[in-house]
């Protein structure tokens, strides 16, 4: 089993949803989360005064696959996430040792 954790620009959400379906992805969790990377954040003004914006608002999807839909899911969020421009994102794939359906007791890849 592989944890799929991708961090996304949050207009990108339907995308990745729909790619990853496409795929055969099942479920999904997601998080709205505040970050930055390379970029820093932003400045902007408000009612003349400018401003910082330190941590910029991200998407955090967590999926977990079997080993081998792993790179086509990766594949699949990269090509439905990228615009080219700084603050696309990132994804970390992860080994999950074990998944437990708490339903049903199913365990492995037939929890997922």
């Amino acid at each position: 089993m592989k944890m799929i954790i991708a961090i996304i620009k949050p207009f990108k959400l339907d995308a990745v949803r729909e790619a990853l379906a496409d795929i055969g992805v099942q479920g999904m969790t997601v998080t709205e989360v505040r970050g930055f990377g390379r970029q820093k954040g932003h400045t902007e003004l408000y009612r003349g005064a400018e401003y910082t914006v330190d941590l910029l608002p991200k998407v955090k999807i967590e999926i977990a696959v079997a080993p081998d839909v792993a790179d086509k899911a990766a594949d699949a969020i990269v090509k439905a996430a990228k615009t080219g421009q700084i603050g696309d994102g990132k994804i970390f794939i992860y080994d999950l040792e074990q998944t437990v359906r708490i339903r049903t007791g199913e365990a492995g890849v037939d929890a997922v």
